[in-house]
């Protein structure tokens, strides 16, 4: 995964968490830092800053949880493997 896309992804929720530091394998919603409006604008953010799409059986909160999952799915999903699908599980 590339670093730069990490950085991206941190970005992205630093605006959302009001600048609160976060660990890249901190759990944003077991933290309570978001909430569940912030996963659909999460999503929605992902598709259109790396030009993907999220199928439905692949919306799981294990996917965009934390910064290292989110960056993890990203490259997941640009790595030709059977249907395109990732899954941190």
């Amino acid at each position: 995964m590339a670093e730069d896309d990490k950085d991206r992804i941190r970005d992205f929720i630093a605006t959302h968490v009001h600048d609160v530091e976060v660990d890249d394998d901190e759990d944003l919603f077991a933290a309570g830092l978001v909430n569940s409006l912030f996963a659909v604008q999460l999503v929605m953010w992902v598709e259109r800053t790396f030009d993907l799409q999220v199928s439905a059986k692949e919306l799981d909160f294990a996917n965009f949880s934390t910064v290292d999952a989110i960056a993890g799915f990203v490259a997941g999903k640009r790595t030709p493997a059977g249907d395109g699908a990732w899954t941190s599980n």
